[in-house]
C-alpha cells in the first residue's frame, strides 16, 4: 500500500519551500491553514506533488505551545546521526537520478552518490537538516534475496557486508 504523504516541520518556510520546489522540482499543489488544536495559534500545511501518487508536506507552525527554536532535524533532533531517519524519493531510472543529482548541485547543494549494489542513491540535506535521498532500484529481487533477508533478520548478530560502497561526491555550485 502506498502512503498519502510524509510531513516535516520547518522554522524557515522560505528556504524550505525553495529547496523542495527549485532544487527538488516538486510542485506546491495545496495549502491548508487552520488554528492549531490547542487553540493558541495557527499552522499552514503545504502539500507538494512529488511526481507520483504520494505527496510531501511541510508544516509551518505559529503557536506558543511549540517553542520557536524546536529542532527540525528528524534524526539529529532525536540525538541520532543525520543518516538514520531520512526521506527517500523514488527516481525513475539512472538517468532521472543523474538529472536530479545535477539539479541539486546546480542549486548549491553538496551531493553524495552511492551505488549500493541493488540500488543507486543520491543524498543531500534540506535547510532543516533533514537528509533527503532520490533512489532507483537497479536489481530484481529473487527468492535467494528474500531467503537471505529472512536469515539476516533472524540472526542474533547478522553477518556484516564489509564491501566498501561505491561513493562519489559532488560539490554544490554557488549561486551567482
Amino acid at each position: 500500500m502506498a502512503y498519502h504523504h510524509v510531513a516535516i516541520a520547518t522554522r524557515d518556510l522560505s528556504k524550505t519551500h525553495r529547496f523542495y520546489t527549485e532544487a527538488c522540482g516538486f510542485e506546491l499543489v495545496k495549502v491548508v491553514a487552520n488554528p492549531t488544536p490547542e487553540g493558541q495559534g495557527w499552522a499552514r500545511h503545504l502539500f507538494y506533488d512529488t511526481g507520483g501518487d504520494e505527496m510531501f508536506a511541510i508544516w509551518d507552525l505559529h503557536t506558543p505551545a511549540i517553542p520557536a527554536d524546536f529542532a527540525t532535524g528528524i534524526s539529529t533532533g532525536l540525538g541520532l546521526p543525520e543518516w538514520v531517519n531520512h526521506i527517500a524519493f523514488a527516481a525513475g531510472d539512472l538517468n532521472d537520478l543523474r538529472v536530479r543529482r545535477d539539479r541539486w548541485v546546480a542549486n548549491g547543494n553538496d551531493v553524495a552518490e552511492i551505488n549500493h549494489g541493488w540500488c543507486t542513491s543520491v543524498y543531500t540535506n534540506d535547510p532543516n537538516g533533514v537528509m533527503v535521498e532520490f533512489c532507483v532500484t537497479t536489481a530484481v529481487f529473487t527468492d535467494a534475496d528474500r531467503a537471505e533477508a529472512a536469515a539476516l533478520l533472524a540472526a542474533e548478530i547478522p553477518e556484516l557486508d564489509l564491501t566498501p560502497p561505491d561513493v562519489e561526491f559532488f560539490l554544490g555550485v554557488a549561486a551567482t
